[in-house]
């Protein structure tokens, strides 16, 4: 028996011992929104052998022209039983590949891609590890930015209704085999914070859309509402995702050297510094939405300028403190990323910034001495210290001209994104905003 006969017995056993009737196959399109169909028990041993047909235009996102026949088909590595659904007659998920008729990769595919990239590192000998803090906020419904609570950062004298969305979240996701390490109120009202425990890239890409779908489903079961949107709320911090990653060799940590003042190695400068010189060409990406550019303002905990430092949370790249006890805890911190990316695309620009730096030796240039937010314009510029890109507009023409994301994405999925960018923008410019009328109407 092969091994994917033996993974197909061994799904069919646990679907019918836990009388699961029906399983979600899902796939995200190019923009990172959760697609999928559900399959019966019947069709399962099929589904996996072949593949189930689907009209591929729907990971196109808003760029879908004509269908297309392609395949789902799903990883047996993923298989997991979604325990807020009842029994008998459960419901089991499974993550699946894109592919062709001809039964080749789809282009496409965002896990294609980045299981693409995370090939590339295999082959400069490194395993890609990332632990992502997504952000969000609870609302009382979709309609407003009503909040559920008044608390501030770690607090703990707030509303129980943000807690015991957190405590049943948390359960939740150990239900389904995700491990959490810690959660807690965040800076602003009504936003929260469950930190995931670090793993292999392509695992937690998985792991980021089944955390999303967790948080809004149980939210959903309470009569509250769970956004991961940048930038909600004007005049309070937003929703970042920041991604704390190294690399590995093996076992031992690439980034770590203990005789380096900050025990960071020539690998992890090379990577911070690939990560400084694309940070422009790669923000589309991270922070893909019109609403991402509100959140990239100073003063509020978002990074504007691309510099790094050890402590300081305004820079891009913060470097966090090392525990001697713990060498694989050797870690940089991008702090750019917003929680509603893409996490396939974005773990392969990020990753593909790195390893350029890597193959260049790209040296890092010094910290700043001080809060680049107090520096002057003339200061930041005598220091090379550029910004990160200011709007969605600004961001789509830096990202089209560049080699490295295109080459990181390939053809395909680059120009799709790329046209669903261009549409969202000018969907956006030709709006009429509230600020507008607010603004010129009484005068003009």
């Amino acid at each position: 028996m092969s091994t994917n006969d033996e993974a197909i017995e061994y799904i069919k056993a646990t679907a019918k011992d836990n009388e699961v009737k029906f399983i979600r196959l899902w796939f995200t399109d190019i923009l990172g929104n959760l697609k999928g169909f559900a399959i019966t028990y019947e069709e399962l041993e099929n589904t996996m052998n072949r593949g189930m047909g689907f009209d591929g235009s729907s990971i196109e996102g808003y760029a879908r022209v004509d269908e297309r026949d392609l395949y789902v088909l799903p990883d047996p590595n993923t298989f997991t039983i979604l325990p807020w659904r009842p029994k008998p007659n459960g419901v089991a998920r499974m993550f699946c590949d894109i592919i062709t008729p001809n039964e080749k990769p789809f282009e496409g595919d965002s896990r294609n891609v980045l299981r693409s990239n995370l090939k590339k590192a295999s082959d400069m000998g490194f395993t890609f590890y990332v632990a992502p803090e997504l952000e969000h906020f609870y609302f009382k419904s979709s309609e407003s930015t009503q909040l559920i609570d008044s608390g501030g950062y770690f607090d703990q004298l707030t509303s129980e209704a943000g807690t015991e969305l957190r405590r049943e979240t948390i359960l939740t996701l150990e239900a389904l085999g995700i491990p959490v390490e810690s959660s807690h109120h965040e800076a602003a009202p009504s936003q929260h914070e469950i930190d995931l425990r670090y793993t292999d890239a392509f695992t937690m890409a998985d792991t980021v859309m089944t955390y999303k779908s967790v948080v809004k489903e149980i939210a959903s079961t309470h009569g509250f509402y769970a956004s991961f949107m940048p930038k909600p709320i004007f005049g309070e911090n937003g929703n970042g995702m920041h991604t704390h990653m190294s690399l590995f060799s093996g076992d031992e940590n690439a980034f770590l050297n203990t005789k380096d003042p900050n025990q960071l190695s020539d690998i992890g400068k090379h990577f911070c510094a690939g990560l400084l010189k694309h940070a422009r060409e790669i923000t589309l990406v991270t922070n893909q939405w019109v609403n991402s550019y509100k959140r990239l303002v100073p003063s509020y905990e978002a990074p504007t300028y691309i510099s790094w430092a050890e402590v300081n949370r305004s820079d891009l790249i913060r470097i966090p403190s090392y525990k001697e006890d713990r060498p694989n805890s050797r870690r940089i911190e991008y702090r750019a990323p917003d929680p509603a990316c893409n996490p396939y695309l974005a773990f392969s620009v990020i990753l593909a910034a790195g390893l350029e730096g890597i193959k260049n030796e790209y040296t890092l240039p010094e910290s700043p001495q001080v809060s680049v937010n107090l520096m002057t314009k003339e200061q930041r510029r005598e220091s090379g210290i550029e910004t990160l890109p200011t709007n969605l507009w600004e961001a789509i023409q830096i990202t089209e001209t560049s080699d490295l994301v295109r080459e990181t994405l390939g053809e395909t999925a680059f120009k799709i994104f790329i046209e669903n960018k261009k549409i969202e923008w000018e969907s956006y410019s030709a709006q009429i905003s509230d600020f507008e009328i607010q603004k010129y109407l009484p005068s003009l």
